[in-house]
This record gives C-alpha cells, sequence and structure tokens, in this order.
C-alpha cells in the first residue's frame, strides 16, 4: 500500500486520532445496519450487524423465539446472494460496528457490491453477554465459530478482515486451521494488529500513550468487568482490578484468568500471532503503519516469520488505523478500498 499521510498530520498519534474523531468514514450516505443475535455453542450471544444497504441481504441467523432466546435452527437467506461475496469485519478493543473503520469498510463493501457484516465480540454490542468471560485477543475459537455460522448461510465466496486485536485474533486463526481456512474463506487480512502482544503491551503502557490511549480502554473496559463481576460473584478480586492502571494489569486481573490463562504473560505469549504465521495456508495480508504507536516497528513480522502465503504492507505513515487522506478534513477510505482490492484479487473467478 502507497500512503502518505496529509502535511497537516504528521506523526502517528495525530494520524490515529484525528482518524477516529474527525475524519471522513465513508463517501456516500452513512451505512445502515440490522442487527441479528447469534446464540452460541455455550449458550452465551454475540450481535452481529449486516449491512442493509444492498439491493440485496443474507440473514445468517435465527429468528426471535417467544422466549426472548435464540437458536441456531434457523438459518436462512432472505432473496438470493448468489455469489456475491461477504466482508466479515473483526472489530479492535472496545471496538463495534460504529468505529470509524467499520463504518468505512462497510462503504468500500457497497462500493463494490458485496455484502458487509460486523460480529461483535462478547459484550461489545451495547448488551453485556450472559457467561464468565469476555473476549480476548487470541479467541480463535471463537473466530472460527463466527465463520463457520456465515459460511452456512452464505452461498458465496467470504472474506474477512480484522482490526487491531480482531486483526491478531483472525491470524491467529488462520495459522491454527492451516491448509482447512480455506474452506471458510478465500482471504483474509489484519490491519494495525499487535501480532505481537507483548511488544504492543510494553509500549500502550509507556509516556503518552500510557496517559491517553490506555486511560481510554480502562474507561471502557473496567466498567465493564465490574458489571460482569456483579453478574457473576467472586470471578474476581474487585479491589485489584480497581487497582490496575494499565493493560498489563487489567489482563492479570480479568483477561487472562478469565479465559484459561495462567497470567498476562502467559496469554500475551499463547495468543499472539506472529509465531504461528509461518503456518498460515491461505493468501493473508497483516498492514501495518511503522510510526503506529501500539505496535512498535521492532516488533513487526518480516518475511522470515512468514509463509509464502501472507504479504507484508508495512508503510511508514498511517499511524493506528488511521490513514487518513487529504485535503482537510480528510476521509479514512483509502486504507479499505486498497485492503478490499487485495482481498477481491483472491476471490474466486
Amino acid at each position: 500500500m502507497d500512503y502518505s499521510a496529509p502535511w497537516w498530520l504528521p506523526g502517528g498519534n495525530l494520524q490515529t486520532i484525528w482518524a477516529a474523531l474527525r475524519s471522513r468514514r465513508y463517501l456516500g450516505p452513512a451505512p445502515q445496519f440490522r442487527r441479528e443475535r447469534w446464540t452460541t455453542p455455550d449458550s452465551d450471544f454475540v450481535d452481529v450487524d449486516f449491512l442493509v444497504d444492498v439491493q440485496w441481504q443474507i440473514s445468517a441467523g435465527p429468528s426471535q423465539g417467544k422466549s426472548g432466546l435464540l437458536g441456531n435452527s434457523a438459518l436462512h437467506e432472505t432473496k438470493s446472494a448468489g455469489v456475491q461475496p461477504l466482508l466479515v469485519v473483526f472489530h479492535g478493543l472496545e471496538g463495534s460496528s460504529e468505529s470509524h473503520y467499520a463504518e468505512a469498510f462497510a462503504d468500500a463493501a457497497r462500493s463494490r457490491g458485496w455484502a458487509c457484516a460486523i460480529p461483535h465480540f462478547r459484550g461489545c454490542s451495547g448488551e453485556l453477554n450472559l457467561a464468565p468471560r469476555a473476549y480476548h485477543s487470541g479467541d480463535f475459537a471463537e473466530i472460527d465459530w463466527m465463520l463457520s455460522t456465515f459460511a452456512q448461510c452464505h452461498q458465496g465466496p467470504i472474506v474477512a478482515v480484522g482490526i487491531s486485536l480482531g486483526g491478531n485474533a483472525l491470524m491467529r486463526w488462520a495459522a491454527e486451521m492451516e491448509g482447512s481456512a480455506r474452506q471458510r474463506v478465500a482471504a483474509v487480512a489484519s490491519v494495525c494488529s499487535p501480532l505481537d502482544l507483548a511488544a504492543s503491551g510494553w509500549a500502550i503502557g509507556r509516556g503518552f500513550n500510557r496517559l491517553v490511549y490506555t486511560r481510554m480502554f480502562l474507561a471502557s473496559m473496567v466498567p465493564k468487568a465490574l458489571k460482569k463481576l456483579a453478574q457473576h460473584p467472586g470471578l474476581f478480586d474487585r479491589d485489584r482490578l480497581l487497582a490496575a492502571k494499565d493493560l498489563y494489569a487489567f489482563d492479570n486481573i480479568f483477561t487472562a484468568p478469565l479465559h484459561g490463562f495462567k497470567d498476562t504473560d502467559d496469554y500475551w505469549a499463547r495468543a499472539s500471532a506472529k509465531p504461528h504465521l509461518h503456518r498460515v495456508q491461505l493468501p493473508a495480508l497483516a498492514l501495518n503503519a511503522v510510526n503506529d504507536p501500539f505496535v512498535p516497528a521492532f516488533s513487526l513480522p518480516t518475511a522470515a516469520d512468514v509463509s509464502a502465503h501472507v504479504s507484508l504492507w508495512q508503510p511508514a505513515q498511517g499511524g493506528h488505523v488511521g490513514f487518513p487522506s487529504a485535503p482537510f478534513p480528510g476521509h479514512v477510505r483509502a486504507m479499505p478500498e486498497a485492503v478490499a482490492e487485495f482481498l477481491a484479487q483472491h476471490l474466486p473467478p
């Protein structure tokens, strides 16, 4: 990807913050979504938002039962999706279909006549999930279940992109599945993903990152964790959680133990996708800006770390899921369009 930041947005932090808060997310009308609730294999739920402003729609999930709970027995399609591609977008930490990148990717899909779906990780759709767990960076089992469900209901090819945390989980899935990943999707991409979680955890816990980004994430994550504790008393130590001042401490108290890891170090080591990229056996793109404040340049994968199926795009600028365009105020559609073009090149003829 060839990218040059506007002259008035120097540095990774400005490119990150401006893109999220001030730039245009779409070139036409705002994308509109309809929501479906899917029941997970462990009787929890996730919410999936489907782009509706195309002339056909797919419905991967189930109808609402009288009890208010959903079953997966009603997989169906409304109208005919034919062989239209479906773009599945996995959001980042504390993201949703309202995130700037999600709307930008939905707009890029719309411009190509693709369907688009944005599944929310547990607890990220605006309603607390039911189980004594949330989501994490290496949850390839959850990714597999979601993609399997999409594959059951969509007749056309599927491509997937993961943003930040979602991209690490998606690449972790692609590596874990090896050759069988092609049975689910034609190609995958990760965007600004912390493929080395320990390096990114170190970066976000220091200096400006700690003052701004860490505080922003914890302001959302801590209240949700406390609601989870009220839902499941005794799940973790409340006082220790309230004392957490960085993501390392939060993950040590909440994320790691709730998802079967010994501690943060164990979680970050086992969940990181970078050590497994040599196992990926389908077309895959890893896009990382070198000046990403969350993802240190020294931690980015090299050609020696990946299989021949993985393409590495590492432009000098872009920030963390930024890539804003000139002229002022700029938009963030260029990056999703470039990623969509990569994915399109690997669709079946």
